[in-house]
């Protein structure tokens, strides 16, 4: 049986929650418009990415899963989009940020927390090496005082 590599990485919490699940991966920033807006004026069950630009994410599901990634970019009303699909309840189930948060993504993801009742868990500040090793398909285990552990094969 092969031994798994665990890669142990420390951040910010900007909020907090314990969750394991299957990593998806951005290299550049995310621009949350052109990723979410597409699904949310849909009503869709689930979130495909919809930017083109972005061929890390594009037409890959992102609800559910860990987005890892620098920050988000585009629009000022990024913020919004993400409070949006968590109020649908579709939403990625955590943002780890390489960098330091952004504050569009920031208020949206506490407005989110704080009047859609969502659980959507967000960390900072991970360093440049947590996106160089980081893989789409890796599990992560997320513990609430911004403890963040990559499970490699």
């Amino acid at each position: 049986m092969e031994d798994k590599k665990i890669l142990k990485f420390k951040g910010r919490v900007i909020a907090k929650g314990n969750l394991v699940g299957e990593a998806i991966v951005s290299k550049q920033g995310v621009n949350t418009l052109a990723t979410f807006q597409k699904s949310a004026l849909k009503n869709a069950k689930q979130v495909y990415s919809s930017d083109q630009n972005n061929p890390d994410l594009y037409k890959k599901n992102l609800t559910g899963k860990i987005l890892c990634l620098p920050q988000t970019i585009g629009s000022t009303t990024g913020g919004l989009v993400i409070q949006t699909i968590c109020s649908m309840g579709i939403n990625p189930s955590a943002m780890l940020f390489s960098q330091e948060i952004d504050s569009l993504a920031c208020s949206g993801i506490i407005l989110a927390r704080n009047w859609e009742n969502s659980n959507i868990i967000a960390i900072d500040k991970l360093g440049s090496k947590f996106l160089k090793q980081v893989e789409s398909g890796d599990k992560i285990e997320v513990k609430e005082d911004g403890t963040v552990l990559v499970y490699k094969n």
